[in-house]
């Protein structure tokens, strides 16, 4: 065990430019951890970079680009047993001053709490919460991720009005803190996600083990999202439709899968049909062939789900949204989180 109880590991593949302009604040304001950079097999210069600019960090290679959840798992193992915690670091995110103290004495005073997450917000509008974890998230009973401070692409501006530390559903792959022992009992990320989504996955997992995942309000990082797939992406779309399934699929009580899946599908054809509405075709088309993953993967897919019950037991994870957020933000106009019925949680 190291002497560090923190490792700041980031995941980089052609990220050259990420880590000339991220790395200086993460080595500046992480004296508590050991930074790690872990490199996907990258082409361009970033491994040349990190040896001249940074000789002092620890470089983990792997033999190729595995994805975010793999990578990461590959990259762990080289690590396990050294310290206490992880810390999943997006190279696109800047952090702040003070930045982990808050989240290591959260986790310390919460012995039951597997993973946290701090304040995100935008990189290039300060003021405002950045999409990818927001104030910590949360999913409706059909599987839709949204966060306090961000429901699908409405983000809110940041007035003080979610500095309260608070038990949510999921948090952020961008900066994950997550106890390293956990990390690797329950398997880490599902490498077949590739990207997106992976991480709510892992903390449904923990739930159902018996573990709560937190939101630490008083750490702040700024993300500049996007990093590897835009929004306009359609191999975005297909990620978040298929692995937004695929968790169900794998995660949500048998009593409640049959009931909410024809829906979840519904809602899905909707906005497949939406999208070629709207002259967006490809992604359109990016739905259909996740729902094609599913068809051919459909045992592989449960057997994973055989073995994350027998591993990890039966539930549901807590706060779940009982109501659908697709309705409320599309049909009833509810764009902010605090408009959300506290009854439905």
């Amino acid at each position: 065990m190291s002497s560090t109880r923190i490792a700041v590991v980031i995941l980089n593949y052609n990220g050259e430019q990420y880590l000339a302009d991220f790395l200086p604040s993460v080595c500046a304001y992480s004296p508590e951890a050991e930074v790690i950079v872990a490199d996907n097999a990258s082409t361009d210069q970033s491994i040349a970079f990190l040896e001249k600019a940074y000789p002092q960090l620890r470089i983990i290679q792997n033999s190729e680009n595995q994805g975010f959840a793999q990578g990461y798992n590959s990259a762990l193992k080289h690590i396990e047993a050294e310290f206490e915690y992880y810390v999943l670091l997006n190279s696109d995110v800047e952090v702040t001053p003070n930045w982990l103290s808050p989240l290591l004495a959260y986790m310390d005073a919460n012995p039951e709490m597997a993973a946290c997450q701090p304040k995100i917000k935008a990189y290039h509008r300060k003021a405002y919460f950045e999409y990818a974890g927001a104030a910590g998230g949360f999913l409706d009973r059909y599987g839709y991720p949204f966060c306090r401070g961000r429901l699908f692409d409405e983000a809110e501006q940041d007035t003080a009005q979610y500095d309260d530390n608070s038990t949510v559903v999921w948090a952020t792959g961008a900066a994950l803190f997550i106890r390293a022992e956990l990390y690797h009992k329950y398997e880490g990320l599902d490498a077949d996600f590739f990207a997106h989504m992976e991480e709510i996955d892992l903390c449904w997992r923990l739930q159902n083990a018996g573990y709560t995942i937190g939101y630490c309000a008083g750490s702040t990082v700024f993300h500049v999202g996007g990093g590897t797939l835009s929004q306009l992406n359609p191999r975005k779309t297909y990620f978040n439709f298929r692995n937004g399934i695929v968790m169900l699929l794998k995660n949500l009580p048998q009593k409640m899968l049959w009931s909410r899946l024809p829906i979840r599908i519904t809602l899905d054809a909707v906005a497949a049909l939406q999208f070629f509405l709207s002259g967006k075709a490809a992604h359109g088309s990016a739905v259909g062939q996740a729902y094609r993953y599913l068809l051919r993967h459909r045992k592989s897919i449960l057997a994973k789900r055989k073995k994350i019950q027998k591993l990890t037991g039966h539930g549901i994870p807590p706060k779940t949204y009982k109501g659908s957020i697709v309705v409320d933000f599309f049909l009833r106009g509810k764009k902010k989180y605090s408009e959300l019925s506290k009854t439905k949680f």
